[in-house]
């Protein structure tokens, strides 16, 4: 059974940090892409940083480059997002996903996402 449980999430004031951390079970952790997304209320989701699992590269979307650091521990089938400088504007609810294509079937699996709220 697939489990992906974040987990870090909580209330910080600006200019601070959070690291969250996503705990993942039932699939071959390694093989995944994994990537963070974030949910405001009232927008849609959108990719936040996603850590490749072939060439073992990181993109950022822009909005977070210079200030999030996304990391992954195959060991521990862990993967995290440093979030440093926050701002109201990153208060969202943080989800990990694991994303495969192998051959025409797309593996995509989501977890259930931690509350951070940026606020002072």
């Amino acid at each position: 059974q697939v489990q992906l449980v974040e987990s870090g999430g909580g209330l910080v004031q600006p200019g601070g940090s959070l690291r969250l951390s996503c705990a993942a079970s039932g699939f071959t952790f390694s093989r995944y892409a994994m990537s963070w997304h974030r949910q405001a209320p009232g927008k849609e989701r959108e990719l936040v940083a996603i850590y490749t699992s072939d060439s073992g590269s990181s993109n950022y979307a822009e909005f977070v480059k210079g200030r999030f650091t996304i990391s992954r521990d195959n060991a521990k089938n862990t993967v995290y997002l440093q979030m440093n400088s926050l701002n109201p504007e990153d208060t969202a609810v943080y989800f990990c996903n694991a994303n495969r294509l192998l051959g025409d079937s797309r593996y995509d699996y989501w977890g259930q996402g931690t509350q951070v709220t940026v606020s002072s």
